[in-house]
């Protein structure tokens, strides 16, 4: 480490020139060292002709003479993604020059992920760090169930008794939410749990604990992105009006498609109060348009825009009114401005908005606790399979 400006003067010393700093321990935890650490890669990373992605700047794109790179980065862990294995091989070759490189091959297990890959798609699973979750709470024998919820418990900040040590409360809830990374079904459960991380009480604990006897059903559930998926967007969004019992604010739950494969979902409680289901609903499709919009800038920037407008579908036909008939001033007159992003993007053609009846709304798992069966035909439609279990 190079001495600092004005060190000299400060100490009245006279050093010799080019002088660096003696090191009594690893600069590692320094505050400064993950945005130095990150302006270094990048350099690397940009000299070899990368570009880096407006939309998500963990994300370096390279696009020449029909060969394609992409290079996802996590801290120190890279992800390379290509169509021709020379120019990966080149890139490897150009980060090995830089930095002290180890190559873990093709991707099977990163970041917890367990990635497994053949000609119809890639599968992606968390069964190892799911099983841990498990063993760590005690719950590798026990009884499984069908839905991470009860349907008919409504959760609150006065539901039970303060826990005593509110740390494991915490500690599981902050697991769980890593594993709806690719566990969507979990969604709106851990959402709902994470609520109360700072006063817990035992009934959020026993909450929480159900939602591990609901991974003991199929540990190594998943996704699967197919090879074949269409270039289209398809978003589904819902709400549910007045649903947080404390604050009386709205759930917005929304997902997204690309093809049949899904690539994006949320569970949120709204910022405002909702005057009406009308509005709560109208807020979500707002949610799920900039969504949208995000992730059509992703995939242009790689290359591979959708060939045709997004689809939305909602269950409300009020808030589709209000989406696509301005003349609703006097009851929309409230609502802030950024919500009409839907109005403007369709007219522009970006999207364009369908009814769907509230039984095939896929979304209805992302707002609330619904019952077994509906819930089981609505995560099949998702797309979710596990890689473990027979077909």
């Amino acid at each position: 480490m190079q001495l600092p400006q004005g060190y000299e003067e400060l100490t009245g010393k006279k050093v010799p020139r080019n002088s660096v700093c003696r090191l009594h321990k690893s600069l590692y935890g320094l505050k400064q060292a993950s945005r130095q650490w990150n302006h270094k890669l990048s350099e690397v990373i940009l000299g070899d002709g990368f570009t880096q992605t407006h939309s998500d700047h963990s994300l370096f794109i390279k696009y020449e003479a029909k060969k394609f790179l992409a290079v996802l980065v996590y801290v120190d862990d890279i992800l390379i993604v290509g169509n021709d294995d020379f120019a990966v091989t080149a890139f490897k070759t150009v980060l090995q020059s830089a930095f002290k490189l180890r190559d873990l091959g093709p991707a099977k297990y990163f970041l917890g992920f367990e990635i497994a890959r053949n000609k119809t798609g890639i599968s992606i699973n968390q069964r190892k760090y799911a099983l841990e979750l498990l063993e760590e709470a005690g719950l590798l024998g026990c009884k499984p169930l069908t839905v991470p919820m009860e349907p008919n418990v409504k959760l609150s900040s006065t539901t039970g008794t303060a826990l005593p040590d509110a740390s494991v409360y915490r500690r599981l809830v902050g697991r769980l939410l890593y594993l709806t990374h690719t566990r969507p079904d979990i969604t709106y459960a851990v959402h709902k749990l994470s609520q109360y991380m700072s006063v817990p009480t035992d009934a959020h604990l026993q909450a929480a604990y159900r939602v591990l006897r609901y991974l003991k059903n199929d540990p190594s559930q998943g996704l699967f992105y197919s090879a074949s998926s269409a270039m289209k967007l398809t978003a589904y969004s819902d709400a549910d009006w007045a649903a947080c019992p404390d604050s009386r604010q709205s759930i917005t739950g929304y997902c997204v498609f690309l093809g049949d494969s899904l690539v994006s979902w949320r569970a949120k409680k709204q910022q405002t109060v909702s005057r009406s289901s009308s509005e709560a609903e109208y807020r979500a499709m707002a949610d799920a348009t900039c969504e949208l919009i995000w992730l059509t800038a992703v995939l242009g920037e790689m290359h591979c825009s959708p060939l045709s407008p997004a689809t939305l579908f909602c269950d409300n036909q009020s808030a589709l009114y209000i989406a696509s008939n301005p003349v609703y001033h006097e009851r929309t007159k409230h609502i802030e401005i950024d919500c009409h992003v839907v109005r403007e993007r369709l007219k522009t053609g970006f999207l364009k908005t369908l009814h769907v009846k509230s039984e095939l709304q896929i979304a209805d798992v992302f707002t609330k606790a619904v019952q077994p069966g509906l819930f089981k035909n609505l995560i099949d439609k998702m797309g979710i399979h596990s890689l473990c279990l027979p077909s």
